[in-house]
């Protein structure tokens, strides 16, 4: 047997739960090849035995015939002596070793086979809604470390049956090492218990239950068709549902989350259903269908079955499709109880505004009762909260652009340029997410949330100890912002004293630019635009609409530009009443009192409105700010649009709604002569607008003139920059980049002008990409000692 050659392959990336091995030993058997294959933390081993022309068709097949879930990031190969004797090809039981080089899959969509098994009448799982096989079903939000097995998930208090068994033990079955391989004999259950019923002690079907199995969702099904609300345990926590098409549920809801105005995402069963209620295009359908199941935002039709109430302040709807088998089975009852109307629900997170998801059943029942009619239960335990991540489709470059990156897509890692050392960057205070580094990966959390209670900040550290552990790192150093009274920094001071490990500080808008250089992949010098609410700059004041430079080579940085600065009259509550920055932009430009018409707001504020002037005279509590965000904000109360906010960027999302498109030209803005760092004179661009209301043109034409002339003088002041710097790469980030027409139009401006636009595409480009960016910058700073 001497023309026999033996070969060890080490596949690392994302080969674990994904059905690798089951793969491996297909085309092992395919090519007649023996040998072995093991999951270890290092990767998948493969050991492959048999002629040469059999064994290059192997190495082809393992390239060219991956599973759907399956992303090799590495490959490596080497000759080994023949082992004589050899007769098959085995699997062999995962083991464990020192590092860990394997990408944990996040969680998958069910899978087309799975559907067609539950909806068989003739299949034992017909109508379960814990159905999955090794191509779909949780992965990350059930996984408590690697490898990737049965025993180190939630699945481990869930024997298997003597059929799912023989399932999960056959490599030619798909569910083969399905790790929450289940059916309605060995696996979870489901119950349905109302708030009066239910009891914060409750583990399982037999406490407290109304009903339970199929009848559970059936129920529950009913009683939303009736205008009732209620929480649904899902796959990285609890929804708070109810029929999106009934304005009177709907408001209660608002009502009892204590939720207004910020829009609620809607779920629907299939694209043909998200288009009966908005304007979806194949690329945005792609998205919804695929298997991270998103919410996809969508231009609602005027005319649709949504209530007005599900999202008042906009003309987008988020739409995402079912994800999970219990999903499918409520909708799959929901047509029972239909009356003709689209079979719509309001799917939103489980908790009270600014709080976490709900993660258990006790925790839930607790929590959530007050807000829920009833409960739909089961027993299989969530071990990791993940929202559900949230993103738009660019209708030019067919690009996803991130809102909320979550479920689906974490821990997918973002891929950096060369190897490194591990940070940790803690990120911001708004929108906090995480992100460790290991090699040439970033890890970024799924979104923490509003890093403003003792509960987020509790999530936070799970998060922070549960992706160490699974990625099985250590970080060197811990980078956190410059403010120094957020909690994450709190959290980077403790682990730097905890650890031994220095503590890096990187400044909230050069973490921008560095994340989206970051998922560029890009090396070098670069101009920022990071065009944002507030952030803590290095002067001491509000940064918010900076022009930076930025080297993540050189790793230097300096802040070369800025809007002009106005005053936040009470500060923190400015930002709550961004009438008061209107009142103070106007004191600033010389504006005291009304003219030719009363101030949009002085009725409403006429006692606090009256007092400000003394505020602004005697500067009390009346920082200064350079934001983007609050320039928004300052136009929207001027026109009356939104006086006071209920959520962030709730001003600039209805400024943006009531534009005129039929409008070409924009109100002036010039960069001020002899400025250092230059300034652009957003103080002009304010003053025509407040002009033309006062002279009574249409509040839809002065938003269009707005948002018109800020693209083209943040493109001049650039590209003038630009040329005196001979740097014609532009990093664009911040919150502000969220804004529809700043990211379309924009990028487009910068181009015109003979410039080069990075933007985000993997991260969202607010707060929620600020940790990307401090662990790349800090990943650095250690290479260079």
């Amino acid at each position: 047997m001497t023309d026999l050659i033996r070969r060890k392959y080490v596949i690392q990336g994302q080969v674990q739960g994904v059905g690798f091995r089951p793969f491996v030993y297909r085309i092992a058997l395919d090519n007649a090849m023996t040998g072995t294959v093991s999951n270890t933390s290092d990767g998948v081993f493969i050991e492959v035995q048999g002629p040469s022309a059999a064994l290059e068709q192997f190495g082809c097949d393992l390239t060219d015939k991956l599973p759907p879930l399956a992303q090799v990031v590495s490959r490596t190969e080497e000759d080994l002596p023949v082992h004589e004797g050899e007769e098959a090809f085995i699997i062999v039981a995962s083991s464990g070793s020192s590092g860990n080089t394997v990408l944990i899959s996040a969680d998958v969509a069910t899978c087309d086979d799975c559907l067609a098994d539950m909806f068989d009448p003739a299949n034992p799982r017909y109508l379960y809604p814990f159905t999955n096989c090794t191509n779909c079903g949780p992965r990350y939000t059930i996984t408590r470390s690697v490898p990737y097995d049965r025993d180190k998930t939630s699945m481990a208090c869930f024997p298997l049956c003597p059929s799912c068994r023989a399932e999960y033990e056959n490599p030619l079955d798909r569910r083969f090492h399905a790790q929450p391989n289940a059916c309605p004999v060995c696996g979870p259950h489901v119950w349905m218990t109302t708030p009066d019923k239910g009891s914060a002690d409750a583990d399982g079907p037999e406490q407290a239950e109304v009903c339970r199995e199929t009848e559970a969702i059936r129920q529950t099904a009913k009683a939303l068709s009736k205008g009732r609300i209620a929480a649904i345990k899902g796959l990285g926590g609890f929804h708070l549902a109810c029929d999106a098409t009934n304005e009177e549920a709907v408001t209660a809801l608002r009502t009892r989350k204590n939720r207004w105005g910020k829009p609620l995402a809607v779920m629907v069963p299939d694209v043909a259903a998200a288009r009966l209620l908005a304007h979806v295009s194949e690329a945005e359908a792609a998205q919804m269908a695929s298997r991270e199941r998103p919410i996809v935002l969508c231009r609602a039709l005027d005319a649709g079955a949504l209530a007005p109430a599900v999202m008042p302040d906009t003309h987008y709807v988020g739409i995402m499709l079912p994800y999970t088998p219990l999903h499918h089975v409520l909708f799959h009852f929901l047509r029972e109880f239909s009356t003709g109307q689209v079979p719509a629900l309001v799917m939103t997170s489980g908790n009270m505004s600014s709080e976490p998801i709900a993660l258990g059943n006790r925790e839930a029942l607790r929590r959530l009762h007050g807000i829920a009619d009833l409960f739909l239960l089961h027993n299989r335990d969530i071990l990791i909260r993940t929202d559900d991540s949230v993103l738009r489709v660019h209708p030019e470059t067919q690009e996803r652009q991130f809102f909320r990156r979550a479920r689906g897509f974490t821990p997918r890692p973002v891929f950096l340029e060369g190897d490194g050392p591990c940070v940790l960057g803690t990120g911001p205070e708004l929108k906090n997410t995480l992100c460790y580094t290991r090699g040439a990966q970033a890890f970024v959390s799924q979104h923490i949330g509003d890093m403003q209670n003792l509960e987020t900040y509790g999530f936070y550290q799970e998060i922070a100890a549960h992706l160490a552990d699974i990625l099985q790192v250590e970080p060197q150093a811990v980078i956190r912002d410059l403010h120094p009274d957020y909690l994450s920094t709190r959290y980077a001071e403790g682990l730097s004293k905890k650890r031994g490990i220095p503590v890096l500080t990187l400044q909230h808008h050069y973490a921008h630019i560095h994340s989206v250089l970051a998922e560029n992949r890009y090396e070098g010098p670069a101009l920022g635009l990071a065009l944002d609410g507030t952030g803590y700059g290095e002067d001491g004041t509000i940064w918010g609409g900076e022009l930076l430079y930025v080297d993540n080579v050189e790793l230097e940085h300096e802040r070369i530009g800025q809007l002009a600065p106005m005053p936040l009259p009470g500060g923190e509550a400015a930002i709550r009443e961004p009438w008061r920055i209107t009142q103070g932009l106007l004191w600033e430009l010389g504006v005291f009192e009304p003219d030719t018409r009363m101030w949009t707001w002085w009725e409403e504020f006429s006692k606090a409105a009256a007092f400000l002037p003394q505020i602004l005279e005697r500067r009390i509590n009346t920082p200064a700010t350079s934001s983007c965000g609050r320039l928004f904000d300052a136009v929207a109360a001027m026109l009356g649009v939104c006086h006071t906010v209920r959520y962030e960027g709730q001003a600039a999302i209805m400024l943006e709604k009531i534009q005129d498109f039929s409008i070409t030209d924009g109100y002036e803005c010039p960069v001020l002569p002899d400025a250092q760092p230059a300034v652009l004179d957003t103080h002009t661009l304010f003053m025509q607008a407040y002009m033309d209301w006062c002279m009574e043109v249409p509040e839809s034409v002065i938003a269009r003139r707005f948002h018109v002339g800020l693209i083209n003088g943040v493109a001049e002041l650039t590209a003038a920059v630009s040329g005196i710097m001979g740097i014609d790469v532009v990093g664009l980030s911040g919150g502000v980049m969220q804004n529809r027409t700043m990211s379309i139009e924009l990028p487009k401006a910068l181009r015109e002008r003979g410039l080069t636009p990075l933007v985000h595409t993997q991260l969202p480009p607010n707060d929620g990409c600020i940790s990307l960016g401090q662990a790349a910058w800090g990943r650095k700073m250690l290479l260079r000692g």
